[in-house]
Parts: C-alpha cells; structure tokens; sequence
C-alpha cells in the first residue's frame, strides 16, 4: 500500500469512532483531509454531525464537501477531535505543525474530551524529534524571540538550527498572522521540559509539542490497523 491508501484506511478505522450527533474537532493535513472526505460520505448519506475545523484549509474542504461546520465560540465544547500528526510516540506524545495549524489544532483538542491522532506507520518513533519541531511566534521582536528559543533549548539540554519557515520567498504566516520558526533540536528525550521552557518565552505564542491530549492513535501500516492507547 501506498501513502496515501494507508492514510485513507486510518481515516476510515477513526471514523467508527464518530457517532450520529457528535460535535467534531476536524484536524489539518493530508490525512485529516482524508478523513474529512470520508466523513462526508457519511454526512450524505443521513450522519448529523457539526465539525469545528483547525485551518482555513480544512474549513475550505468541508464547505465545498458538504460537511456542517460550527466556531468554538458557538460550540465551545467538543466531544472528539479527529487529527494527524507529523510524529506520535509510543506514550502518544505528538509533533504536530507540519501543515502550519498548530496553534487552532492545539485549542480544539483541549476544547475536546476525547482526541483521535490518525497516521501511517511512518510518523512512529521511539523518541520525537526527527521532524522539526514547528514553534508558531510574534512577528515582534523576531530575532529577540529566536534568540530566547535558543537559550530554552540550551536549557534543556538540546541545540539545533531554528529556521523561519518560507513560502514562494516569503516567511509563512499562520491563519492567526503568525510566524513559523521549525527548530531541529534532533531527540528530545524530556519534550514536557522543553514545551515548559517555549512557553516561557514571550515572543511564542505557541509550540507544535502536543503532551497529554491525545487520547488514541491509530497507525495504519503493510500489515493492517494498529491502535495505541495513552496510559492511564
């Protein structure tokens, strides 16, 4: 199986997860917007649901699929937030951000009561940090705000490239009017350390390290569907 077929069949084993009259966290990424294609299947056939989608993008694709959508503001609590994940370790500790959303994705999960982290066998390790750790900031004070990242990591105990994110020559701004800065500490062995040490710095608004919200992942691999629960 291909990429993309191994997305589409962790999409569809998330989907036997929603339930007619769910309020949805609908997540960004390739994957997710396999999920949403999928989940429009069902909304034509008859499934009530209303999604709160986490970009732009994904709000787009389910405008033009037919999908329900509703704001946090008119529907402040959901009761699943279906999304991928750049990285998922075995204690589902996610890097999420890849596709620039992180910030949306972050607040609807903790808006949920339960979140579902969908992926490929790919995005699996044994520690995070392969994947560039996206941590979304204040245009402001740019260079300050870069130079403090550097100094928590230094903290905790890692060092890496930190790299604003470009797009056609342009830096990438987030749906929120952001920056994108992709720091490549390589492993990080302690993340709740260093999500501590990005949240003390004034210029983050926010860091693609998602500890504690997932609930359960679902990896689709060359041998089937694999389900991994958080700890309790």
């Amino acid at each position: 199986m291909d990429a993309r077929a191994l997305k589409i069949e962790a999409a569809r084993a998330a989907l036997g997860h929603v339930r007619d009259g769910m309020r949805l966290g609908i997540g960004t990424g390739s994957t997710a917007e396999e999920f949403v294609r999928l989940l429009a299947e069902k909304v034509a056939a008859g499934m009530k649901i209303v999604g709160v989608p986490t970009s732009e993008r994904t709000a787009a694709l389910c405008r033009e699929l037919g999908v329900p959508l509703s704001t946090l503001e008119e529907t402040p609590e959901l009761d699943l937030t279906i999304d991928g994940a750049d990285e998922v370790d075995g204690k589902l500790a996610l890097i999420k951000g890849g596709g620039g959303a992180l910030l949306r994705e972050k607040i609807v999960a903790a808006a949920s009561s339960r979140m579902i982290v969908i992926a490929d066998e790919s995005k699996l390790v044994e520690t995070l940090g392969r994947f560039p750790l996206p941590i979304e900031v204040n245009r402001f004070g740019l260079g300050a705000t870069r130079l403090a990242i550097a100094r928590a990591a230094d903290a905790a105990g890692l060092s890496g490239p930190l790299t604003l994110r470009m797009t056609n020559g342009e830096p990438f701004v987030t749906d929120g009017g952001h920056f994108i800065i992709d720091a490549s500490f390589g492993r990080i062995p302690n993340p709740r350390a260093l999500s501590n040490g990005l949240h003390a710095v004034p210029g983050v608004v926010e860091h693609g390290l998602f500890l504690g919200l997932a609930d359960v992942a679902i990896i689709a691999g060359a041998d089937g569907i694999r389900t991994v629960h958080a700890a309790s």
